[in-house]
């Protein structure tokens, strides 16, 4: 399954293409982006120094851990047993879709703040009520899901959080949208990937017309569940160069 969504960058931005927009996928890392939003709208200090542990609270009690092998960022794991800003953790967790950062993150947010967050955007599907890796919640029945409209509606629900944005920019995962665009082109964008499904918002700064959003989510055996040598995110840069082709008609759609 193939969703597609791409809108301009405006006060209220509505789809000038659609494929699939609100079917429902396992969010992967897309979710990092609600946490993120969630720890920093609470007010908490990002500059606080917390312990990193492999300990997270289940989303149906009791605990679960994170596996290292399924980590794509290994500077957390190197700090088990320390204190480190939570910020260095926000960061880990966009630049380098840490897992056990995610975690971390959420541990630091009020319950229900990643919900709030969602409602905020004015999603209408998706929601990610557990943490990366809870098994326990999976097997219970809950589940992390997005669908390409809502990842749109929640990444323009940044709109006024550039700093947010910015640090989207710093994503070092380039291989799917990213890699559909020009060399140099500004792009805030989180992606997500497990075997079975690869995803990516993002916002596109082209230096010739207005920004626009584009968030294209595929299930299916494409995605290896590899970080940087996923053939689906081979699929996800052809479907964004095929829109980079057309930017120009976006905002005037």
């Amino acid at each position: 399954m193939l969703s597609v969504v791409v809108a301009p960058w405006a006060s209220d931005p509505e789809p000038v293409f659609t494929r699939a927009p609100d079917e429902l996928h396992d969010a992967a890392s897309t979710m990092k982006v609600a946490v993120l939003a969630a720890l920093t709208r609470s007010g908490v200090n990002l500059d606080a120094e917390v312990p990193v542990v492999n300990r997270h609270r289940s989303a149906v009690g009791g605990e679960f851990a994170n596996d290292p092998d399924w980590d794509s960022d290994p500077l957390p794991w190197e700090l088990l047993g320390t204190h480190v800003p939570l910020r260095l953790l926000a960061e880990r967790m966009i630049t380098h879709s840490s897992n056990l950062a995610t975690n971390l993150c959420l541990a630091r947010t009020e319950p229900g703040a990643v919900a709030e967050v969602w409602r905020r955007a004015g999603a209408t599907r998706s929601a990610s009520p557990r943490g990366i890796e809870d098994y326990a919640a999976r097997d219970a029945g809950v589940h992390n899901l997005v669908s390409a409209r809502d990842l749109v509606r929640l990444l323009h629900s940044l709109a006024d959080e550039p700093e947010l944005l910015a640090l989207l920019e710093d994503n070092s995962f380039r291989v799917d949208l990213a890699a559909g665009l020009p060399p140099g082109t500004r792009i805030a964008f989180k992606n997500g990937w497990i075997p079975g499904a690869r995803h990516c918002v993002g916002l596109v700064h082209p230096y010739d017309c207005p920004p626009y959003l584009i968030a294209v989510c595929y299930t299916g055996p494409l995605a290896s569940g590899a970080d940087r040598g996923d053939p689906a995110a081979r699929l996800l840069a052809r479907v964004s160069a095929a829109v980079w082709k057309r930017r120009k008609l976006i905002s005037t759609a």
